[in-house]
């Protein structure tokens, strides 16, 4: 999926925190600060100028989304302060990070890792996808009200619900959100056994996650559950973030595209700042193939999942998805829009 718009509108900084000390001896002594790639910007640091303000509701995400209110600087970098030097004043006045750095980008997934999950120990390996923590948590929180029917008092938690994460990837994200928030655990499965390795390095580093993940090595790139899924196994639903470019030159453009978004129209060399590997990002056919072949699957295994879900990034492939799901003859098929600043997707899901 693509990284976030950079102007999101963000809580400002100020208060009293380590942090701010860092900042205004930073500021005091002259020290050049890093340069970000904001149009026409300098990243300076702020001393304690306010205290924070009420923040103001992100629209779109989630109403239990720990992130709909934006990101408190001041508090993040105070608990990860590796994020401090990547903090400063955008073009537009607001306190940021620049978001077409992908260091930039890794700090403050780390921090936000950190304080609103309990993950201490968080990386992820050169080149692979290094996702947007709301929109994640967006997809788990409405995949637990689909488990629920909508009734927040029925939403099933606990490890006894198992969520089959497919291409779980090198971030472990989905389990680090659905562990802390619900207590589900899950089974990650994924081609890339680079991946499945550095996904149990962050479990192991972690106690939040013990016993929480089992992971699985895919061993056919044509294949979904096939392979993976034991005999009489059962999950409560399947969760799902495809390769949605058709070809590695799709992927390149699109990352062109943002990096262009993220600078102001200014043409940079392109830094895939979310990351990811050909098979993170592109397979034959795209997200349309990938899905096709998940919802064939699924008819041949329709008590695998309680629920079949996945992500879909580019709503003019909806049809085609809902066209094979009508042929697949479902008992029910749901689609739910999400929305995270500009960005636009949606979650297919159906159920035998």
């Amino acid at each position: 999926m693509e990284g976030e718009e950079e102007a999101e509108r963000l809580c400002r900084y100020g208060g009293t925190g380590r942090a701010a000390r860092a900042k205004k001896q930073n500021f005091e002594g002259g020290a050049r600060v890093r340069e970000s790639g904001f149009q026409a910007a300098r990243f300076c640091f702020l001393s304690g100028i306010s205290t924070s303000p009420t923040p103001s509701i992100k629209p779109g995400l989630h109403p239990r989304n720990r992130h709909r209110t934006g990101y408190d600087f001041e508090r993040l970098a105070d608990v990860s302060p590796a994020l401090a030097p990547f903090v400063g004043l955008n073009a537009h006045g607001t306190v940021s990070i620049d978001f077409a750095d992908p260091a930039a980008v890794k700090a403050l997934n780390q921090a936000l890792l950190k304080a609103d999950y309990w993950i201490g120990v968080w990386d992820v390996p050169a080149g692979y996808l290094c996702p947007p923590i709301p929109g994640r948590a967006d997809y788990v929180h409405h995949l637990a009200d689909l488990l629920s029917d909508g009734i927040e008092a029925n939403i099933p938690r606990g490890r006894e619900v198992r969520i089959l994460d497919v291409g779980i990837g090198a971030n472990c994200v989905y389990p680090i959100i659905g562990g802390h928030d619900y207590g589900w655990s899950f089974v990650g499965t994924d081609t890339d056994p680079v991946a499945l390795e550095h996904g149990k390095k962050i479990v192991a580093g972690n106690a939040a996650l013990a016993g929480r993940v089992e992971f699985r090595r895919q061993r056919s790139s044509l294949a979904v559950f096939r392979g993976v899924v034991e005999p009489g196994e059962k999950f409560a639903a399947s969760i799902c973030n495809p390769p949605f470019h058709a070809s590695a030159e799709a992927a390149m453009a699109g990352a062109r595209r943002k990096v262009r978004n993220l600078n102001g129209g200014r043409e940079t060399a392109v830094i895939l700042n979310f990351g990811g590997k050909n098979t993170e990002l592109w397979c034959p056919g795209g997200e349309v193939d990938f899905i096709r072949r998940m919802i064939a699957e699924s008819v041949v295994s329709p008590g695998v999942c309680g629920w079949f879900t996945t992500l879909l990034s580019k709503g003019e492939h909806l049809p085609l998805i809902e066209r094979a799901l009508e042929q697949a003859r479902v008992t029910e098929r749901r689609v739910v829009p999400m929305a995270q600043g500009q960005k636009q997707s949606r979650i297919v899901a159906w159920r035998f």
